[in-house]
This record gives C-alpha cells, structure tokens and sequence, in this order.
C-alpha cells in the first residue's frame, strides 16, 4: 500500500484525494446521502464515481474521498453491496484497508512533532481526530 501511494504521489505530483481523483478520471459528485453514509465508490460502464455526503465538514469530505480513492486503488472490481448480499465475505475488511489507505496518503510528506498527541498531529494535517481510534484498534 505504500509503494501504492507513494507512485500516485511521484506521478501526479500531489496527495489531494480530489485533485489524484480528477488526474485518474474519477468523477466526484456531492449528495444528501442521509445520515448513515459518508461516502460511496462505484463504477457504471467503466466509469468511475466518488459520491460524498454533502452535509459533511471540509475535513471529513475530504477523508471519505481519500477513503474511497482507496477503494477504486485496492478493490477496483468489488462491489460491497453485492458481497453483502450474494457472498459469506465481510466488507470490514476492505473498509479497514481504505482508511488506512486514506491516513496514509492524508499524513503523507508529515511526521508527529516531538510529544505530540495523535488528536493534535491530526488536527494539524486535517484528519478528523475520530480517526485516531482506527489506529489505536
């Protein structure tokens, strides 16, 4: 997953998930997803789509695109709602593995200043401190 970000970063020359989404030519669209879901990724004849809850804080848009760039890099050809329903295959899985793609593309090129706490280094790069928690686990 490093060697992952680390090429997308060398390649397009950022780690903004909204301007690494627009250079891979994944549309990004803003919606009223309700209150149980932050994001969605899917693809509709080869084409790609992030849809991210409009009611969201700046900060949290742009961890979900960060973490649904994960999914179009590391499960391109899965579909969750399909594995739900069609499979015995847990989706908590691919979810772990797209936040931690997203934290890492989000704190790349920063490091924790000396005794700084995780809440705070967060705060600073622009991660919602309530990921803290996902590394903690």
């Amino acid at each position: 997953m490093d060697e992952l970000i680390n090429k997308l970063i060398i390649k397009y020359k950022t780690s903004d998930p909204f301007e690494l989404a627009a250079a891979l030519g994944i549309h990004i669209r803003f919606c009223d997803l309700g209150e149980g879901t932050k994001g969605l990724y899917y693809r509709i004849l080869r084409r790609r789509f992030i849809v991210i809850h409009q009611g969201l804080s700046a900060e949290w848009q742009r961890f979900v695109c960060a973490h649904e760039l994960g999914h179009d890099r590391l499960h391109k050809w899965m579909n969750r709602f399909f594995l739900e329903e069609n499979s015995f295959f847990a989706p908590g899985k691919m979810e772990r593995q797209a936040n931690l793609f997203a934290l890492k593309l989000l704190s790349a090129g920063y490091v924790p200043e000396e005794d700084e706490s995780l809440k705070v280094y967060f705060q600073r790069i622009g991660i919602p401190p309530e990921m803290r928690f996902f590394l903690e686990e």
